[in-house]
This record gives structure tokens, sequence and C-alpha cells, in this order.
């Protein structure tokens, strides 16, 4: 049986409760759901990267892809994408977002299929995306 393996980047704390950023097993690669905090500073508590859905959307975005890397895969591999937006006027903003960044990734593939769901996060938090990913 395939070992699984729990994936904490560095940028990273570890997580509040009894879960893993990331876990990998055999090519199978599962992305916990991120929020828009900045990279981790010791001792100090997660701080967002800002108030704006912009802000937030591309830091989230990085602590996939920073997720991503440390489990050896990158966009290319992800074969799904979930998006959590607390306000529902923020889906075509998000989309403009998503779009400018995975036109920046770079991509030999086609992207990841994608849902996206309304949802309650903690105070300040706009939204949090997770991700599954297969290593080919």
């Amino acid at each position: 049986m395939t070992e699984k393996t729990a994936l904490t980047p560095a940028t990273h704390t570890a997580p509040p409760a009894k879960f893993s950023h990331g876990v990998k097993k055999g090519n199978i690669l599962q992305v916990a759901g991120q929020v828009g905090f900045l990279p981790a500073v010791a001792g100090q508590p997660p701080t967002p990267a800002g108030p704006t859905l912009r802000e937030q959307t591309l830091q989230t975005l990085a602590n996939v892809k920073a997720i991503l890397e440390e489990g050896g895969a990158g966009w290319d591999d992800v074969m799904m994408v979930r998006v959590y937006l607390t306000d529902v006027d923020h889906f075509a903003e998000f989309n403009q977002i998503y779009n400018e960044y995975l036109d920046g990734q770079d991509l030999k593939a086609p992207p990841g299929a994608r849902t996206t769901v309304y949802v309650g996060l903690p105070a300040g938090l706009l939204v949090e995306i997770d991700a599954l990913a297969v290593l080919g």
C-alpha cells in the first residue's frame, strides 16, 4: 500500500486542528482549503493579505501553489478546484482575478475543472480554495 504523506510548506504554520495542509498518496495530491493568509511568521498569528478580494485571492492561490509544489505538482496537474466565496457579488471579480492568475502560470495543459459555492468564513476572510491534483 502506498504511504500517505502530509505536506506543510515552509510558508505555512502547523494547521490549527487535526488536518494536513496537503496530503499525497501515490499520484494523488489533495490540497486542503486555503485562505489568503500571508506566509507564516514565527510567533505571530496568521494575517490576511489585505481586505480586498484581489489581495486575498492572489495570496490564496499562492498558498495553494506552495502546497502543490511541496508535493511535486503544479497547476498543470490540477484536476479539480473548489472555490468558496462569502459574497455572491464577488463572482465576476473572482473570475477575472482567477483567469489573470492562470494566464500567468504558463499552463501547458487545460485548466482543472472548478466549482464555486457561497459560504460563511471567519470574519474578514472572503475566499477559500482547495485543489485536487493527479501527478503523471
